[in-house]
């Protein structure tokens, strides 16, 4: 097992794929601030990344360390959409060959993506855990480099690199709000702010449909949860089987755990695109969702909610908009 990740490592990930990456804008939350009675809200717009999501900075480190050898033999990948787009749109940059593993679950949309940056496609499985399975049987009959979606060092730390962002614009920060599936997003971020600033309160984000990594910190090992239809679907999925670095790291630097329900990420997306003109992800409004819903108590604090992606199928998005619209008006 090679060593967690640290924040010198977040440092050097920085460095290495600022080529690759948009220093995103934190836009302040006059609104949410007002619900919530925070100090101050605002929103980390990784939704305005390169390929709509924070994915590729985790890509990027991982990729961009590869050796010659490593490179010419290719990159191969299993995710729920935004993860593949990364690694395809980074691979496509680098001249690296990249296979994407997928799960039938996988929105047809998010498929067309990835094979728009270049990279091949393997469907197989009814979920990421299958998903999984596949990806590892083409690592050992191809001798393809993994590049895994969350539980790797260089991963976590390209994550992590979204903290040392806010905390160089508001290093006053006092909650961090993260959507948690996987872990590499959370993992990096709460490592990095931690290490930045102990007293930081990190909260993370899970979907009440498939809380995989909540439920493993009960368990105190990963366990398989059922995978049921989310408007979050980017949140779906397990955290692996042979986790070693997410798991750990989770329950070292989170201070709170809230599941967020369907109709409150609803009311999230709603409230983001109507006030802000905002286009988020299921996935990425999780933070506006929770404090809408006046379930996470932020009285008096300095907040930042990752807004992490704005990949969403339209007719689908259109859909809910419409349906918030029209709750709005005629309560």
């Amino acid at each position: 097992m090679t060593k967690q990740p640290t924040l010198h490592d977040v440092y050097g990930a920085h460095a290495r794929i600022k080529p690759l990456i948009v220093d995103t804008p934190l836009l302040a939350s006059a609104e949410l601030a007002d619900k919530t009675g925070a100090q101050s809200v605002h929103l980390k717009l990784e939704c305005l990344q390169h390929t709509g999501a924070f994915k590729v900075r985790g890509a990027a480190n991982k990729i961009l360390s590869l050796g010659d050898d490593a490179r010419q033999r290719g990159v191969v990948t299993f995710s729920t959409g935004n993860h593949g787009k990364a690694v395809a749109f980074v691979a496509g940059r680098a001249g690296i060959p990249a296979t994407v593993c997928l799960s039938e679950h996988v929105p047809a949309y998010r498929v067309e993506m990835i094979r728009n940056l270049g990279a091949q496609v393997s469907v197989k499985g009814s979920s990421q855990d299958e998903a999984e399975a596949n990806y590892r049987e083409l690592v050992q009959n191809r001798g393809m480099i993994p590049v895994v979606p969350f539980d790797d060092p260089l991963i976590i730390a390209g994550q992590g690199t979204i903290a040392l962002e806010i905390l160089s614009e508001l290093p006053e920060t006092q909650v961090l709000m993260i959507p948690l599936s996987g872990g590499g997003l959370m993992a990096g971020m709460a490592m990095a702010a931690k290490s930045i600033n102990p007293g930081i309160h990190i909260v993370g984000l899970s979907i009440q449909r498939s809380p995989a990594m909540v439920e493993s910190l009960k368990a105190g090992k990963p366990l398989q949860v059922e995978e049921k239809p989310s408007i979050a679907d980017s949140l779906l999925g397990g955290i692996g089987f042979e986790n070693q670095y997410t798991l750990p790291m989770v329950e070292k630097y989170v201070d709170e755990h809230l599941l967020v329900g369907e109709e409150e990420i609803k009311a999230g997306m709603f409230h983001l695109f109507d006030t802000h003109r905002i286009i988020a992800e299921g996935a990425a409004a999780v933070g506006a969702g929770i404090m809408l819903s006046g379930r996470i108590d932020v009285k008096g604090k300095r907040v930042v909610s990752i807004v992490s992606g704005g990949t969403v199928d339209t007719t689908a998005y259109l859909q809910i908009i419409e349906e918030q619209l029209e709750r709005k008006t005629h309560p």
